[in-house]
């Protein structure tokens, strides 16, 4: 497993114990599903954006494409 998926499964499953097993989606705020989960960089790498936890979101694999398909406009 890769240190990305390590660090998306870690961020998951803090915020499902924080919520009581709901994890709201970063931009939609729906809840998601393990398998749907992606990490999100809050504000990102090209503006600046580390990948500290800080910075780092759990979205849907679809909000997550939807965000950045609306910055390559």
């Amino acid at each position: 497993m890769s240190r990305l998926s390590l660090t998306r499964d870690k961020i998951y499953k803090t915020v499902a114990r924080q919520l009581h097993g709901q994890v709201p989606c970063w931009m939609c705020g729906e809840h998601v599903e393990p398998q749907d989960a992606t990490l999100e960089h809050i504000r990102p790498s090209s503006e600046g954006g580390s990948s500290h936890l800080e910075n780092l979101a759990i979205s849907h694999g679809r909000c997550n494409h939807q965000r950045h398909a609306k910055v390559g406009e």
